[in-house]
């Protein structure tokens, strides 16, 4: 159970090893940093679940990943302004028994995203 995320880079067809993304709780419009986080070599948090079986609660999360910063590390040449610069994902958690997997498909051009397993 828990809630986790898994960051694949799209245009390079690999994991984005290397992309620092926050995890918060928000509130309405206020938002509480929980972690900071940079994904490893597989694309995913090195220490495991973003928030464990104890941690996780139910109400609402936004995760941001730094798309730009990522796709200047990898040596991609692009306009500025980028098009993506972070990318903010807002959800909700109803079940604390149940597993949140949050990925993210991203490109400097475009992203997805769905509940995943």
């Amino acid at each position: 159970m828990g809630l986790s995320t898994h960051v694949l880079d799209t245009m390079h067809g690999c994991p984005a090893a290397g992309m620092a993304v926050a995890l918060y709780r928000t509130e309405g419009e206020q938002a509480t940093l929980i972690k900071r986080f940079t994904l490893n070599a597989d694309g995913r948090n090195p220490e495991g679940p973003l928030l464990d079986n104890d941690s996780i609660r139910v109400g609402t999360y936004r995760l941001v990943f730094d798309v730009k910063a990522y796709f200047d590390a990898r040596g991609v040449a692009l306009p500025e302004p980028r098009f993506l610069d972070r990318v903010t994902l807002d959800f909700g958690i109803a079940h604390t028994d149940q597993h949140y997997h949050v990925p993210l498909l991203v490109s400097p051009w475009s992203h997805s995203t769905y509940r995943g397993s």
